[in-house]
């Protein structure tokens, strides 16, 4: 099992990593990429264990044995990848590079920033398009306001989902942490719905996924509201949005990053949102604020930056001082 200061020190070259290379085409055009991977074992999974024809308790029951097997196929493999690759500097290099495919600074940024590129040649009509390659609401609904927000709203949220949680489990766990994390947030996207098909068997993926995000969550909601003067935004009332509004999302984590990201730029998230399957009728994150622009996702990317920059400084300060004890 590796110390923490290689933990650290994988976490930091995962980082930086990440940031430069991010998730190249090229490669993953010809290998599959960890996420797809563990997808297929989601999904092969639910079909063997998912069948409609067994009663609700059944299936919920089998729901916690497949994330259950998961967890532990993925705790498994992580320490199993760490035992063969030999110590030292070089290995925590080696694993950092591994880690970095399971980070998502460089590919967030870039799909949120496709977005509102898309508004300049092509308009609300591409600007829709974009926008529904990363949110599931109709994208025919939506107003340049409607895009501007679930663009937003999709940057602060995979922030947390896809930056700050991998690296909380990866720099306290190691890769098994991290590959653990993945495998559960995978799930809980595939399975984790509150559709007839999944409510019972997708529950405790769902659940696992809640605990699992509950302190990246707020860690996230932290460091948005601490970038927001980049944004012209005040830190104080980033805060206050936060801790006011929070709780107001369906969701026990995605609130955080949300309602702090719209205390920063000043703007109303969430409310009223349709689905295919239907409206979603929420309360405003920070309701008393204007309708996003797509000016506002310029913001938000150039917060996601800074916080990720953040985030780095401090797992740099971390490695450095726990070395040099």
């Amino acid at each position: 099992m590796l110390s923490w200061s290689d933990t650290l020190v994988i976490t930091v070259v995962a980082l930086t990593a990440d940031a430069v290379i991010g998730d190249p085409d090229w490669l993953w055009r010809r290998l599959a990429h960890p996420v797809a991977m563990i997808g297929r074992a989601i999904a092969a999974l639910d079909r063997a264990l998912n069948r409609e024809t067994w009663s609700p308790a059944r299936r919920k029951l089998f729901g916690i044995a497949t994330i259950l097997l998961l967890v532990i196929a993925s705790l498994l493999l992580g320490y199993a990848i760490e035992a063969i690759i030999p110590s030292g500097l070089a290995g925590d290099i080696a694993l950092g590079l591994l880690a970095s495919t399971l980070i998502a600074q460089k590919s967030l940024y870039q799909h949120i920033a496709r977005v509102h590129a898309a508004f300049g040649p092509g308009g609300l009509t591409a600007a829709r398009e974009a926008v529904s390659l990363i949110v599931g609401r109709d994208p025919n609904s939506l107003d340049e306001s409607g895009v501007s927000r679930a663009a937003i709203e999709s940057c602060a949220e995979n922030f947390s989902d896809g930056v700050v949680a991998p690296t909380f489990w990866l720099a306290l766990l190691g890769l098994p942490g991290l590959l653990a994390y993945k495998a559960i947030n995978t799930a809980d996207s595939m399975i984790g719905h509150r559709s007839d098909k999944y409510r019972e068997f997708g529950w405790a993926s769902a659940r696992l996924d809640d605990v699992a995000n509950l302190a990246p969550a707020r860690i996230a909601g932290l460091l948005l509201a601490l970038t927001a003067p980049i944004a012209r935004g005040s830190i104080v009332s980033a805060l206050k949005t936060m801790w006011r509004d929070a709780r107001k999302h369906r969701s026990p984590n995605a609130g955080w990053p949300e309602s702090a990201m719209a205390g920063a730029l000043g703007i109303k998230l969430a409310g009223p949102r349709r689905y295919a399957e239907g409206t979603v009728e929420d309360p405003y994150l920070n309701a008393e604020g204007r309708d996003a622009t797509p000016a506002d996702i310029c913001h938000a990317l150039r917060m996601l930056v800074v916080a990720c920059l953040v985030e780095f400084v401090i797992f740099a300060f971390l490695t450095l001082g726990l070395v040099a004890l």
